[in-house]
């Protein structure tokens, strides 16, 4: 069914540039968690929050504010005294820790982006755990595939950018639920492509390999 909505403009994703602050306060698996939620589910409380991760809620709160503290989340409008519910203030977020970067951002990134590997992996155990439960639809159109092939930089670097335009036209509906078709659940998707090291070129040849 082709999908005409239109991305969520009103939350960019937030480019954490060269700021390893950020980074590493967010390279935490419960404040990692906790933007998940966030994301997904919209507005929360400490106290809604500690019940989704299973965490008390005096720890929700110390993590919350130290999420807001570096720009990632920020207090919503409704609540009162320990009752305040908070909101992302970007849809994802992005950063770089290539050769190209200082030391300390580069281990800064290195350490967010093995928080999220990891989770991606967490998600995907529990779902290979429980996927006999799922429907048989949803066993079918679930994706367990990988590929293979001989590519440049640039066509690398495309192939990333079509993936994500694919995806952005859904965004729009973990803030709008009205945008949400019947029958629909909440899908988590990662992908990883990279460099094989047997397919570099050979020294001779005056090629450089690339980094992903």
């Amino acid at each position: 069914m082709p999908v005409d909505e239109p991305p969520s403009a009103d939350l960019p994703q937030r480019d954490l540039g060269d700021d390893p602050l950020a980074m590493r306060a967010l390279a935490h698996p419960l404040r990692l968690r906790l933007l998940e939620e966030l994301t997904l589910r919209g507005p929360l409380t400490a106290t809604q929050c500690a019940d989704l991760v299973g965490e008390s809620p005096s720890s929700c709160s110390f993590h919350l504010r130290t999420l807001a503290k570096y720009g990632f989340v920020e207090e919503a409008e409704g609540g009162t005294g320990r009752q305040r519910p908070w909101r992302t203030v970007a849809l994802g977020n992005r950063w770089q820790s290539g050769p190209d970067t200082a030391p300390a951002v580069r281990t800064a990134g290195a350490a967010l982006a093995a928080q999220v590997r990891r989770r991606d992996r967490e998600l995907l155990d529990e779902h290979l755990a429980r996927e006999a439960e799922l429907p048989a639809e949803w066993l079918t159109a679930s994706i367990h595939s990988n590929f293979g092939s001989w590519l440049t930089a640039e066509e690398l670097a495309q192939l990333g950018e079509a993936l994500e335009e694919l995806w952005r036209p859904y965004l729009a509906r973990l803030r709008d639920h009205d945008r949400r078709p019947d029958g629909s659940r909440l899908v988590h998707m990662f992908a990883h492509a990279f460099p094989r090291p047997e397919g570099a070129p050979p020294a001779d040849d005056g090629g450089a390999a690339d980094h992903a």
